[in-house]
């Protein structure tokens, strides 16, 4: 196990780790710091009710991230046909075109199929 101090609200916490997960964590840490940091006066509070309000902002914001997730990346373009099925002009005849378009609805159709991603 490892160990990383982390400084929330002015205060140390120590908090023990699997090794390779120092830096991780202490990510974390900062973002909870920065959730106390927005809040005007709360280092003053209780070391419990300091934690409590961060996890309530955290909290709070996963819930907003879970009902309204973030659209999902299109789907990357299928790669075009290798030249030797392309026509003598170098370019996809109109069957290949509505092809890799029906392709492209397919992926998408199922990608929404699939509903949101959860975090």
């Amino acid at each position: 196990m490892s160990n990383v101090t982390l400084e929330i609200g002015g205060r140390s916490f120590a908090v023990a780790c699997a090794p390779g997960e120092e830096a991780h964590v202490a990510d974390l840490g900062r973002m909870i710091g920065s959730k106390l940091a927005e809040m005007e006066g709360i280092t003053s509070q209780g070391e419990s009710r300091m934690l409590l309000f961060a996890a309530l902002l955290l909290a709070d914001e996963l819930h907003e991230a879970r009902a309204h997730p973030a659209p999902a990346a299109p789907a990357p373009a299928p790669a075009p046909p290798p030249a030797a099925a392309q026509p003598a002009g170098g370019l996809p005849d109109q069957a290949e075109v509505l092809e890799i378009i029906a392709a492209q609805l397919e992926n998408l159709a199922a990608r929404l199929e699939e509903g949101p991603v959860s975090a």
